[in-house]
């Protein structure tokens, strides 16, 4: 695939999305005198439906390049980590992981903010991360630690972080649109001027819930935006096999659509804004994000059954998110491969620093079991099977 066209522009100076303070000195010196405007065009154009596609032309700035280059890293080494976590058995359980999908948490991150909500599926490690969810909290929740996301009780499938507006996290299929099109309609009912990113995977796609959330949202203009991440496998089924009209930007009928380049930061980054603009004065809008995951649905499924490897090695070396940002970077001179490998090799311990702090974190005491269950000072007490021994009020 073509690279992305560059063109500098001088009339108009971007503000960074992102502090600089966690790059190495070489490239915080390079991106602090460099405050030129880029605009980059998309290499795929979007495809809509009921609506116009916006602009390919992305406005962004170096300092943003560098901090989607480093935070795909970040997520691309905590996926590994986390493998490697899984088959020591220190994670147990369900566990679905989100590299090769990376583009889509940098890019919609960078064109929202977090007082914008996002509910997800079961693939969330890195949606929490984008949220700005700390590794070590990551880790933690993995291995069923107290310092986790989630106190340690939910695992893999249910990270939360309630003050950044990211609501999980959901293990059962699809759960999680219905509940989105309700946080949209509080932030609607609230008049406050924020929208809610529903994420689904194309496997959820053709449940009776999604159409059900959708048609009120479309009745009553919520801010919801349906965001259906196609990785084009709903677990071991290719999508050509489940859905019958697989154009899912389209499977909204009468709420328009746009179909993104999900493998492309930037793409997602317009595309995301583009939603929101439309969200707040319109209702409902569907994204269809274009991307592909190269572990399999779960750790325990090899993901090699139902795919070659050449299609998956194929991926990787055309459609690589980060490889893609990377060549950006290195061909407008905006980072050389020397800085941007030492950023891979931070990256890399500040992983490992993280499964090393996790891994002292203690395991929560089995009365947390009864815990988070009923409204707090309810009274209600659990005894034990014999009805004597009174085990724990639950709090």
């Amino acid at each position: 695939m073509a690279l992305s066209r560059l063109s500098l522009r001088s009339n108009r100076l971007l503000n960074p999305s992102t502090t600089t303070a966690a790059l190495p000195s070489s490239l915080r010196r390079h991106v602090s005198t460099d405050t030129t405007p880029i605009t980059i065009e998309t290499a795929v154009p979007f495809e809509s439906h009921l609506c116009d596609a916006p602009s390919r032309s992305v406005e962004t700035s170096s300092s943003e390049i560098l901090s989607f280059f480093r935070d795909m890293a970040r997520m691309r080494r905590m996926e590994i980590a986390a493998d490697s976590l899984y088959k020591s058995k220190l994670i147990r359980g369900f566990c679905h992981l989100y590299d090769g999908q990376e583009a889509l948490a940098v890019g919609m991150e960078a064109a929202i903010t977090r007082k914008d909500a996002i509910i997800t599926s079961y693939r969330d490690h890195c949606t929490f991360l984008g949220r700005g969810g700390e590794l070590v909290d990551a880790f933690s929740e993995l291995m069923g630690r107290k310092r986790g996301c989630s106190n340690g009780k939910g695992g893999s499938m249910h990270f939360y972080k309630k003050d950044a507006c990211f609501y999980g996290g959901h293990g059962i299929v699809g759960a999680q649109i219905p509940l989105g099109c309700g946080l949209a309609f509080a932030q609607k009912y609230s008049k406050e001027e924020f929208v809610t990113f529903t994420l689904y995977g194309d496997g959820a796609a053709n449940q009776g819930q999604l159409f059900e959330a959708l048609n009120i949202a479309a009745l009553w203009d919520l801010p919801a935006i349906l965001v259906c991440e196609n990785n084009h496998y709903g677990m071991g089924t290719a999508t050509w096999r489940s859905a019958k009209s697989p154009a899912y930007f389209k499977r909204g009928d009468y709420v328009p659509g746009l179909k993104v380049d999900g493998m492309d930061a930037l793409a997602v980054k317009q595309a995301c804004k583009f939603a929101k603009e439309h969200a707040l004065k319109n209702g409902p809008i569907v994204l269809e994000m274009d991307t592909y995951r190269y572990h399999g649905h779960s750790m325990s499924d090899p993901g090699s059954t139902y795919r070659t490897r050449d299609e998956v090695s194929g991926v990787r070396q055309v459609r690589d998110p980060i490889e893609r940002v990377r060549k950006l970077l290195l061909s407008h001179d905006i980072a050389t491969e020397k800085e941007l490998k030492d950023m891979e090799k931070e990256v890399r311990k500040e992983v490992d620093d993280a499964v090393a702090q996790a891994k002292e974190s203690p395991v929560p005491e089995p009365s947390e079991l009864f815990t988070n269950m009923y409204v707090k000072d309810c009274g209600v007490e659990s005894f034990g099977a014999d009805r004597k021994e009174l085990k724990v009020t639950l709090a």
